[in-house]
């Protein structure tokens, strides 16, 4: 299991749902993504993602790349990719307090 940190330089909210549009709409393989969360200010947006494996991210960024630099977003560097030790979801099944 990996991990995908993406810091664009200016990912804004409407470049975020336009780039989400793309994605579902050119059939972008979703297989083997356990979590997606996007976070941050609206106009300085980070993404966070965790993958089965790097083969499933590799198949999945094959899309996003070209539709990231279609809308103009800029990355000053590529994703970290860092591997993935231990998960704890507990805090996602406990009962509200």
């Amino acid at each position: 299991m990996i991990a995908v940190y993406v810091n664009p330089e200016n990912l804004t909210l409407e470049l975020y749902q336009k780039a989400h549009e793309a994605l579902v709409a050119s059939g972008a393989p979703e297989t083997g993504r356990i979590h997606h969360s996007c976070f941050g200010e609206p106009d300085r947006l980070m993404v966070y993602d965790t993958w089965d494996s790097q083969a499933d991210f590799d198949a999945f960024a094959a899309h996003l790349g070209p539709i990231l630099e279609q809308l103009g977003v800029k990355m000053d560097r590529p994703p970290d990719v860092i591997p993935v030790v231990a998960v704890d979801q507990s805090a996602y099944t406990s009962e509200p307090g």
